[in-house]
């Protein structure tokens, strides 16, 4: 798997994939990863691998508040101000699970990630 962000929003870009498809694949992507962390920690601890899934999935979501922070961007102010919050949200549980490792703390972070994308993925089927 990349271990950046942008590398991995681009190669699926790549891979014919248009907006909301490409940002569905990498929150997918960096669930997987929190994913696969999470039952190391419960067998094994922490460990490199979770500080590098945590900053992906980090990187990501710091790609999204910029993107969202646009004043002229298409999405409804609303939604928009709500996507903001939850992305303070996941930022502030990354820094818990830095600042003191735990399973059951990634659940949130995965669920989040997937629930975002399989919207996104629903929008994208209903578009075409």
């Amino acid at each position: 798997m990349r271990s950046n962000p942008k590398d991995a929003y681009q190669t699926a870009s790549k891979q014919c994939m248009q907006g909301r498809e490409v940002e569905a694949s990498v929150l997918s992507q960096a669930a997987q990863r929190l994913k696969e962390c999470q039952k190391q920690l419960e067998k094994q601890g922490a460990s490199d691998a979770l500080i590098q899934a945590l900053k992906f999935n980090q990187h990501l979501w710091t790609i999204f508040q910029v993107e969202l922070a646009e004043n002229d961007h298409p999405m409804p102010k609303d939604l928009r101000m709500s996507l903001l919050r939850l992305s303070q949200f996941v930022d502030r549980r990354t820094f818990d699970v830095m600042a003191d490792p735990a399973a059951e703390k990634l659940s949130i972070l995965i669920d989040i990630n997937r629930n975002i994308a399989s919207g996104l993925m629903q929008q994208s089927e209903a578009a075409a």
